[in-house]
């Protein structure tokens, strides 16, 4: 999505982080909700309408993405060569589809993001191969955001992650800061080298989010002026979790629910802090289609 730029780094306090971790709570609970609506048939514009009910039966909680920068869905949902922003439409799934759903909630004045990208029905194996490296690149990301590293610490596990994987990482779209607004400052990019770029301090929230192609790096975006797909149309995947630093590391805020589900990825002995944040749906009533 369009970004801008939102001038200093801007430190959260605790409790501003546990605010911002209730609002990735609905969307660790929302993935789990969807996953089982994610099947041949099924079209974009049905899964944003339960996006948009879900969200909003917590109390408080609307869809950030909606209307942002003029975007209309309430959700980004991007089919197999489709990185991101893809708008919700009649259009259907298939079996063998991958399909990256990416979500904001704001609450009471702040924000989280994140991304999964889901498989619809039985997948080929080369699907399934950047499924587990998008995945795998993601946790090792989240595993270098601690004090003391810098946001190249972060790229650079992305970029060691993909190494002799033979998948190309989508260059030109990075993650960003999260709070307040749903972008804000710095840029995390998925290429860096360790000890470079912005440092990482405790109160920094981040939005990381690796996007791996099975050919070219390179993007192009169509005619709607939103989808972003690789250039060469070649399969891609896109996983984003919303991330806190703090003193014992990371602490992802977007946890839970289908994360749990689809299992760990790849051991490091220092893995981030995954607890979740209690929902706050008190009186909500939720119909879903």
């Amino acid at each position: 999505m369009p970004r801008k730029r939102a001038g200093a780094v801007h430190l959260k306090s605790k409790a501003e982080i546990e605010a911002i971790g209730r609002c990735g709570a609905i969307i660790g609970a929302l993935f789990a909700e969807i996953a089982p609506r994610i099947v041949p048939g099924v079209t974009t514009a049905e899964l944003d309408r339960f996006v948009d009910t879900f969200i909003r039966s917590h109390k408080g909680a609307v869809p950030a993405f909606k209307g942002l920068y003029g975007f209309p869905g309430s959700a980004c949902i991007s089919i197999n060569e489709e990185v991101v922003h893809g708008i919700p439409s009649r259009r259907a799934l298939h079996e063998g589809d991958i399909v990256s759903v990416d979500v904001g909630v704001k609450r009471r004045g702040w924000c989280a993001d994140s991304a999964f990208t889901f498989p619809v029905g039985e997948i080929r194996d080369e699907a399934r191969h950047i499924l587990a490296v998008t995945r795998d690149a993601l946790d090792m990301a989240v595993a270098a955001a601690r004090p003391g590293n810098h946001v190249g610490d972060i790229g650079a596990a992305v970029v060691e992650t993909v190494r002799d994987t033979g998948l190309a990482i989508i260059r030109d779209l990075v993650g960003h800061g999260v709070g307040r607004e749903i972008h804000e400052e710095p840029q995390v990019s998925n290429i860096g080298e360790p000890g470079f770029g912005v440092p990482l301090r405790e109160g920094m929230v981040l939005a990381i989010e690796p996007m791996l192609a099975r050919g070219t790096e390179r993007i192009a975006t169509l005619e709607d002026r939103w989808t972003v797909i690789s250039a060469d149309r070649s399969l891609s995947a896109h996983f984003e979790h919303t991330v806190a630093v703090t003193a014992s590391g990371p602490a992802v805020l977007t946890a839970g629910g289908i994360w749990d589900a689809a299992g760990p990825g790849p051991g490091t002995g220092e893995d981030p802090d995954r607890s979740g944040f209690p929902l706050d749906n008190a009186g909500a009533t939720a119909r879903y289609p």
